[in-house]
């Protein structure tokens, strides 16, 4: 019995020892003392159901303690559900008071909602106390007369909360405001009037609403600059002359080509014809004889054929001889 007794003293006190710092890890003694002395009330069970749910006590605990100095009624409930939704507590608080003390009306639903929606809601807070500025890429255009017309411009944003959860960002007001120069220097007559009045690209892009739809307010377009780049309706002329003259090319080849086709066709007829006629003379031998053995051609009309054979040859060598003479008297 006393042996028991010996044994049972080391076991109540190694479970006194694990309940106590069970306690101590359980509850974080300093948080609740600062979260006493900070006048926000909050129980030891609190505390150790947020170790139980895997909440970390002071990413709760600190911020609430924050809201409450700042005169925001929060709760523990509302930062801890946030925290388990993988939210931002510490930046929501801070957005809360910074939206507080410029009377902006944002809750805590709305700036939760904004946080979850991967949005850094305390920027958006401070942009839309603090406008912010953006630049533009350079945006090139051509007037009606063919110039080109390089401009950047400088938009002045302010968040607007309450479209900060599905409204666009600021990629889509660049791409908006560059569609809104291009078009605007599009449809001005000559670059020179745009060159006089820069401003009448911000007066035209800003009246056209761009900001509809987005997590923004536009408050000014500026014309930062603008610079005379090419002149694309001269190199555009010059690029359709070009082409005119490669058709044209193009084209007198096309009939060069049909002509020596046909040249080389009709070569080929003559050659055609004169071998015709090669084989016509050729019978004629042939005929002669035939007519000879039937009676049909006596030895005298043989006799007059070749005196005009032969007469026929003298005549076409004197005009040969004619041809050559006149020839070397003109050179």
């Amino acid at each position: 019995m006393q042996s028991l007794t010996n044994l049972g003293a080391p076991i109540l006190l190694a479970l006194a020892v694990f309940m106590l710092l069970f306690l101590f890890w359980a509850v974080p003694v300093r948080l609740w003392v600062e979260a006493i002395f900070a006048g926000v009330r909050v129980g030891i069970g609190e505390l150790i159901g947020m170790r139980l749910r895997k909440v970390s006590p002071h990413l709760v605990v600190r911020p609430l303690i924050t809201a409450t100095k700042a005169g925001l009624n929060l709760t523990t409930r509302q930062l801890e559900a946030h925290y388990l939704a993988r939210g931002k507590v510490d930046r929501v608080v801070q957005a809360l008071i910074s939206a507080d003390k410029a009377n902006l009306g944002l809750s805590f639903e709305q700036a939760a909602a904004i946080d979850l929606a991967g949005r850094d809601v305390l920027e958006a807070v401070r942009v839309s106390v603090n406008p912010k500025v953006i630049d533009t890429p350079r945006v090139a255009a051509m007037a009606k007369d063919g110039i080109q017309l390089i401009a950047t411009a400088r938009i002045t944003i302010r968040a607007n909360i309450n479209r900060l959860v599905g409204g666009a960002g600021e990629d889509t007001i660049l791409a908006r405001v560059g569609e809104g120069i291009v078009s605007t220097i599009g449809s001005a007559a000559s670059h020179k009037s745009v060159l006089e009045n820069p401003d009448n690209i911000s007066k035209t892009v800003l009246a056209k609403g761009l900001d509809a739809g987005t997590a923004f307010e536009i408050l000014s377009i500026d014309i930062a600059d603008v610079d005379v780049g090419k002149n694309i309706g001269a190199e555009l002329q010059t690029d359709q002359a070009e082409a005119d003259k490669r058709i044209a090319q193009a084209r007198a080849e096309e009939r060069r080509a049909m002509a020596v086709a046909q040249e080389q066709e009709m070569k080929a007829r003559v050659q055609e014809m004169r071998a015709q006629v090669v084989l016509a003379e050729a019978q004629v031998p042939l005929a002669m004889a035939e007519a000879f053995r039937k009676g049909q051609l006596g030895i005298m009309d043989y006799a007059r054929y070749q005196n005009v054979s032969a007469d026929t040859e003298m005549r076409q060598a004197i005009a040969k001889g004619d041809g050559e003479n006149n020839g070397k008297s003109e050179s």
